[in-house]
């Protein structure tokens, strides 16, 4: 094979030629449920019976908590122009939405979505999880970024130690400590160790649309799960479905 060739697949598939792959995960669906097909979703987020999604584009960029058994709307905050939403979390009684390049995090009220405080950082942000007294915030890059979840002030930051070229999206923090990301654009989802930077395992999202649905439909992004299980709930923008999945060893 050409070295050209060679750096090319390298660049492509995001690892380099030393690095050990990651074990990979199968997807199981368990469960479907419909999705606001004009939702450009950023971020889902699961805490007791509500779930709350966080949507983007200038001008069309919101938050929205509905009841996670009916779907109905409990809440809904527009975000002004020209801000563009990104990922989302909830910290204790705050509910953390980020900003794509406008440097601005907004802390919300869990309940009616109303602004409470906002917060100012460096660079993109992209997604967003919180656990154990702590946020975790993607930039688009390979790197995770640790926040206090009173203040959004920067605790410290790890880098991926393989997937070395993914670039970190979509987060949620599942209980077991793990972070699971998407990684745009592609259809894979890597589940990191957030204390060492390792991907501990990749699962691959391209079937779970069909083709026909797949024309209609943006990128992979949008992961959650649904406390007290195994059990997440994953999405993208502008797809019809919301697929509830467990990950299992491939």
């Amino acid at each position: 094979m050409a070295i050209g060739v060679l750096v090319g697949l390298l660049a492509t598939c995001g690892c380099a030629a030393d690095e050990p792959d990651p074990p990979r995960l199968r997807i199981e669906v368990v469960g479907t449920r419909p999705h606001d097909t004009e939702a450009f979703t950023q971020g889902l987020e699961v805490h007791g019976d509500v779930l709350y999604e966080g949507t983007g584009l200038r001008g069309r960029s919101t938050v929205r908590a509905t009841d996670l058994r009916t779907g109905a709307e409990l809440a809904r905050a527009d975000l002004p122009d020209p801000y563009f939403g990104e990922g989302i979390a909830r910290a204790g009684d705050t509910l953390w939405q980020l900003t794509w390049q406008d440097g601005t995090a907004f802390a919300r009220d869990p309940v009616t979505l109303e602004t409470r405080a906002e917060a100012a950082y460096q660079g993109e942000g992209w997604g967003l999880c919180a656990r154990n007294g702590r946020l975790i915030m993607s930039d688009g890059s390979n790197t995770l970024t640790f926040r206090d979840p009173a203040t959004f002030a920067p605790t410290g930051s790890v880098t991926l130690k393989n997937r070395r070229g993914a670039h970190l999206n979509e987060l949620d923090c599942a209980a077991d400590g793990s972070v699971y990301a998407n990684d745009y654009p592609t259809n894979r989802i890597l589940r990191i160790d957030p204390d060492t930077g390792e991907v501990l395992g990749v699962a691959d999202a391209a079937d779970l649309l069909t083709r026909e649905q797949r024309a209609d439909a943006d990128v992979l992004n949008g992961i959650a799960q649904l406390p007290g299980t195994d059990r997440f709930l994953i999405t993208g923008k502008y797809w019809p479905t919301v697929f509830e999945v467990r990950f299992v060893p491939a």
